[in-house]
């Protein structure tokens, strides 16, 4: 039985990457796994650093105050999943921020005194699953860069467990989607699921 938690950034509540959360979320507890979701939006999440927090940044005995309950859940779970909108082919600034925010220096990664490379914290994180929509073609974001998919699958993705298992699903060219493609789109995203948690 795995953990997971799902973190969710849309503000629309009947959004179809709502829909795709909602998905998500029932077939893990369907699988019989636990699942905690995070709605940054309608929890009303900051994602701006506070003067506050800046200069207790790197304070690992204070730098979490006022995040205690995030912090706690990327510490409970074994597989962390996203779920948002591309937009200007990246995180949305709200997820943007909660990284920011709560990828803190004591949770999860150490910086090392000497200045070298910094050292993982979320070791108990062995899966990390990527759920999003695209306005632009494959094409166009890969010629930009996939700036998003990198920021997850390769920053955030480093901060895991050394063999972490990792998932990427999109929905691209979401402004020209029909019934069709968002349906056949879900069915990726359930085989997808499965074949990450499994």
């Amino acid at each position: 039985m795995r953990k997971a938690l799902v973190l969710y950034c849309h503000p629309n509540p009947g959004s179809y990457t709502a829909a795709i959360k909602d998905r998500i979320t029932a077939r893990l507890e369907t699988q019989g796994h636990e699942v905690r979701v995070i709605d940054l939006y309608a929890e009303g999440f900051d994602p701006s650093i506070s003067q506050k927090e800046h200069e207790r940044y790197l304070d690992t005995l204070l730098n979490r105050e006022g995040l205690e309950s995030h912090v706690e859940a990327l510490e409970w779970c074994d597989t962390l999943i996203f779920v948002y909108p591309t937009w200007w082919y990246g995180l949305p600034a709200m997820l943007k921020g909660w990284l920011d925010r709560v990828l803190l220096p004591g949770v999860a990664f150490e910086l090392p005194p000497d200045g070298r490379d910094i050292r993982p914290l979320l070791t108990n994180i062995g899966r990390l699953g990527v759920f999003t929509t695209a306005g632009a073609s494959w094409w166009l974001t890969r010629l930009v860069g996939a700036p998003g998919r990198r920021t997850i699958l390769r920053g955030v993705r480093f901060l895991c467990a050394r063999h972490c298992r990792t998932a990427f699903v999109a929905h691209y060219n979401m402004d020209a989607s029909v019934p069709q493609s968002r349906t056949a789109h879900l069915q990726r995203v359930d085989r997808a699921l499965d074949k990450l948690v499994g």
